[in-house]
């Protein structure tokens, strides 16, 4: 019988992608209860920008994006969902997006959306199943399993199960990408993603696809480079 041979190359992956979810984990902070919101206020006039964190994060952990944008003169909000480490599934956490957006945004005035890794979906379950694509403008989402990543198998969390391949939660959001469209939407990720397995899987037809350099899933609301990408995407550019 052919013995099962764990290839040097396989063992390195695997740990990449151990420390890529541990890193984007660092901010752990599971709590119960109503959305939480960080905001501050940009210049007279300004747009408004949502953000919306990845798995174990919360709202701080876009920090550094926030301030990136406020200083481009957006106003910007950051979002804590709660709890965050996908235990609860897809359209509960998009539920929390929702009121959020109806106690905060007012009434008729659309603001952009930016979702980062686990958020993206937040974000797309917002815009396609509730409603959200009425007061979204622009949308833009950094390394987001639109079509699953293989880590998702080993966990079995309500929202996790949804982040598999062909999970019914994907296949029924990815059935009708469509209403996407019209949002001038942009899915920025980096090839070297070993937490979005396979890193393809942020591509989406109906988008703009940027590939950013980034050697780590979690440097991506982080480091200067995506930042840029999503500043572009949000003027248009």
């Amino acid at each position: 019988m052919d013995r099962f041979i764990l290839r040097p190359n396989a063992v390195w992956i695997a740990l990449c992608g151990l420390l890529q979810l541990m890193f984007s984990g660092s901010t752990h902070a599971r709590a119960e209860g109503i959305a939480a919101v960080q905001s501050r206020p940009g210049g007279e006039g300004a747009r408004r920008v949502l953000l919306v964190h990845g798995i174990y994060n919360t709202g701080a952990y876009m920090g550094n994006m926030q301030r990136m944008l406020e200083a481009r003169g957006w106003q910007v909000y950051a979002v804590s969902l709660k709890p965050n480490d996908a235990s609860i599934s897809f359209e509960a956490m998009a539920v929390q997006l929702n009121a959020f957006v109806a106690a905060h945004i007012p009434d008729g005035e659309k603001f952009d959306l930016v979702g980062f890794s686990m958020g993206g979906l937040v974000c797309r379950y917002y815009i396609q199943k509730m409603g959200g694509n009425s007061r979204v403008r622009r949308f833009v989402t950094l390394s987001t399993p639109n079509h699953g990543t293989l880590w998702a198998w080993l966990s079995g969390r309500v929202g996790v199960r949804e982040m598999r391949p062909r999970s019914t939660f994907l296949e029924e959001l990815n059935s009708n990408p469509g209403v996407l469209k019209p949002l001038d939407y942009t899915s920025i990720y980096t090839p070297l993603d070993l937490t979005i397995v396979p890193p393809s899987s942020s591509r989406m037809a109906v988008a703009r696809n940027v590939v950013s350099w980034v050697p780590f899933h979690a440097l991506m609301v982080w480091m200067p480079a995506p930042i840029r990408e999503v500043e572009r995407a949000l003027e248009g550019t």
